[in-house]
């Protein structure tokens, strides 16, 4: 008994030194401590740090370590490799949205892909007219081979959110290329924010859609699994978004100078 009181007492020197025990071993028994007592020593510091450290996290409301679930062991449940996938197409798109109808300088190439909505259906305007820059101050697009088309690819171009004014004359929509200014500057990166913000619903939608999937399975496996793979969705759903905001405030600084 006595000696268990020596050891005890030597306790708080222990977790004194506790910051070496994590990379240089744990202390060495006090004075008059038995081996068997040194085993008990190090498991009462082992529980009180671990107690200290998850109080204090709890206190300051820190973020947890990271959680890591292996793939392989919850295949069955959901696919997390196909979520990240899933995750990262949006930042793609994001960044392609950016390339081709966020830049200074509007280019022919900018408007290839703006969808025209016409009786038959969708369609890219590159596949309805032709499109060329007459001029660095003018694009045209002729719609000789689709004239039906014209009106609705003029109010595409209109509707793009890309700040154009194009006009009709006859099959021909010219399409004036916007001056450089700083109120054209700041349009597009309003513009620019606004195309992060659908594409972080549409990152919403993707982690919704997998915390879903993973819910089916409450009733066969235990909560602890449920809550760490939600856990880690959501984790991976906020590197996803972090990185869209690193893409958004580069695209600004570029636009904004």
């Amino acid at each position: 008994m006595a000696t268990a009181l020596r050891c005890f007492r030597h306790l708080p020197l222990l977790l004194y030194r506790s910051s070496f025990a994590m990379t240089q071993g744990l202390p060495q028994a006090p004075a008059g401590c038995s081996a068997l007592l040194l085993d008990g020593c190090r498991q009462c510091v082992h529980q009180v740090l671990l107690t200290r450290q998850l109080a204090t996290k709890k206190a300051k409301g820190k973020s947890q370590a990271k959680v890591n679930i292996s793939a392989a062991l919850v295949e069955d449940i959901i696919n997390l490799e196909e979520t990240n996938e899933d995750m990262q197409a949006v930042v793609e798109a994001l960044k392609e949205d950016f390339s081709r109808n966020i830049s200074v300088r509007t280019s022919p190439g900018a408007l290839d892909h703006i969808i025209v909505m016409t009786q038959e259906g969708k369609f890219p305007l590159n596949q309805l007219g032709q499109i060329s820059q007459k001029s660095p101050q003018l694009i045209i697009v002729n719609m000789t081979n689709f004239p039906e088309s014209t009106a609705a690819a003029l109010k595409a171009i209109r509707d793009s959110g890309m700040n154009l004014n194009p006009e009709m004359d006859g099959t021909i929509i010219r399409v004036p290329v916007p001056k450089v200014t700083r109120e054209h500057r700041e349009s597009l990166a309003k513009l620019a924010k606004q195309s992060t913000n659908k594409s972080k619903e549409a990152l919403r939608k993707v982690r919704s859609k997998s915390i879903n999937q993973v819910k089916k399975f409450k009733s066969k496996v235990s909560e602890d699994t449920i809550w760490l793979l939600e856990k880690q969705i959501q984790q991976m759903a906020d590197s996803t978004a972090a990185e869209m905001d690193k893409l958004l405030a580069a695209k600004t600084k570029e636009l904004l100078g």
